[in-house]
Order: C-alpha cells, then sequence, then structure tokens
C-alpha cells in the first residue's frame, strides 16, 4: 500500500478471486500524482495476477468518490512538460483500466467531479448511490475535460457529454447518469449498494476466467489508439493550466475552500 500524508492507495485480494483497490485522499479524495501513479501500478498489477478474477474499484469516505485532479498540486505545476506529465496520470490510469485483462466494477458511493468522472468512465461496470451525482466543472476553471472525454463519451455518448461539459457548476444527478449509461446501477444508499456489489463481484468471479477476457476485449474494440490520443490531450491540459485565467480560479476556488 502506498501511504503518504496526502492519502493513501491499497490492493487487497480475497479468496474469492476478487481484488479490491481502494484510494483515499483527505481532500474529497482528490488525486495528486502520487495517488495516479500508484492507481495505474495497482491496476496494473491486478490485471497481472492469475489468482484475480475481478477488480473492484472504490475509495474511501461516505460523501465524495472523487474530486478530480488536486487543485494544490495544478497551482505547482510552472511549465508545460510539468502540466502534461501530470494531465498523463489521468491517461495513465484510464489506459490501465482500458488494458487490464480483468472486468473492473466501480462503486461510486458519494459524488464525481471532473477526473472522477473520467475514473468511473474508465470502470467497465459502476454501481453507485443515489448520493453520486456527477459534475465536470474543468471550463469552470479555464480547462476543459480533454484527456478524460474519450471515456465519458464512450459511455455517455456526446450529447450528454456536451451538456456536463457546458454546464461545468451543474451537477447531474445518479438517476440521470444512469439513464446516460455511466451508471449501470443505482442503489438507495452505501449498505444496498455494497450488498449489490459483493454480489455481483462474487458470482463474475465465479465465471470462466478467459470468457471474462475475451469480454473485456470487445468491451475495449476500436480504443488501441488511446495511448497516443490521450498523452495528446494531456499536453493540451497543461498548456491550459498556465494560463492566469486559470491559476486565478484555481486560488479563487481554494480560498474559498479555506
Amino acid at each position: 500500500m502506498l501511504s503518504t500524508d496526502n492519502g493513501n492507495v491499497s490492493l487487497t485480494t480475497g479468496q474469492n478471486g476478487v481484488a479490491t483497490i481502494s484510494f483515499f485522499h483527505p481532500a474529497q479524495n482528490s488525486l495528486p500524482a502520487a495517488l495516479l501513479d500508484e492507481l495505474t501500478n495497482k491496476i496494473t498489477q491486478a490485471g497481472n495476477d492469475m489468482q484475480i478474477r475481478v477488480i473492484v474499484l472504490k475509495s474511501e469516505g461516505e460523501r465524495t468518490f472523487c474530486a478530480g485532479a488536486s487543485f494544490d498540486e495544478l497551482l505547482q505545476i510552472k511549465d508545460k512538460q510539468a502540466g502534461a506529465e501530470f494531465f498523463s496520470g489521468f491517461a495513465r490510469v484510464i489506459n490501465a483500466c482500458r488494458k487490464s485483462p480483468k472486468i473492473i466494477i466501480a462503486r461510486i458511493q458519494g459524488k464525481a467531479v471532473g477526473g472522477g468522472v473520467g475514473l468511473a468512465a474508465a470502470a467497465d461496470y459502476c454501481l453507485a448511490t443515489e448520493a453520486a451525482s456527477i459534475k465536470l466543472s474543468e471550463l469552470a476553471i479555464g480547462i476543459g475535460p480533454f484527456v478524460i472525454s474519450p471515456a465519458v463519451i464512450r459511455k455517455v455518448g456526446l450529447p450528454a457529454f456536451s451538456q456536463l461539459t457546458i454546464r461545468a457548476v451543474d451537477f447531474q444527478t445518479a438517476q440521470w447518469a444512469k439513464e446516460k449509461g455511466l451508471y449501470n446501477e443505482v442503489y438507495p444508499d452505501i449498505a444496498t449498494l455494497d450488498i449489490a456489489l459483493d454480489t455481483l463481484a462474487e458470482k463474475l468471479a465465479s465465471y470462466h476466467p478467459e470468457a471474462l477476457t475475451g469480454l473485456k476485449q470487445i468491451l475495449w474494440e476500436g480504443t488501441t489508439d488511446w495511448d497516443v490520443l490521450l498523452t495528446r490531450r494531456a499536453a493540451i491540459s497543461g498548456q491550459l493550466v498556465l494560463s492566469e485565467f486559470t491559476q486565478q480560479a484555481l486560488r479563487g476556488f481554494l480560498s474559498k475552500k479555506s
């Protein structure tokens, strides 16, 4: 387990072939570069483990699944190369999910914002609670959801993605996310969600592993260019984050939080 003052990522494996990757950050489960890299490592590690059949991706706490990129870290970016590298962290996580031979189930217990929506979209199946509203807030801070857009559009389609992006300050409900295809199932509370999650994960883990791998390949057909595409998108975001507009927006947001 990676554990720092800025959060942690853990991988646990049960005897039933279900692995759980869990992350936590004190700032609403936001994702600094170190956690993004460790998420990539843990997803890859679980995917390569022959004893693992299914991966559950979750975060800690009850209120927020993931608040997206760490604003504190975004303010520390001073050049285009550093900006591109930071956003490439999201690209690597999405591509690790895409390339993993294992089915990934996301447990979305609370709000998902920005990169958190991208993380949900990178999973193969999402279970959520009614509190798991979503928002793509990137335009409001002077950037755009460029890295995560291929994953989100793949799930919800271009019209819904356009609505999420243009309505950058508005949350859409969990039921909306289910209607558009981001969430597969929505439950009234976390306890009910976890019962359904455990039942589904154990059932999937009992299936033929080669059939699961074959299904995974079908689910991600047509995405082989994403290594190049998402890296290119990361460079766009990395340049925009240096603008005075974005830096002021980030400082203003953080001042409201303090």
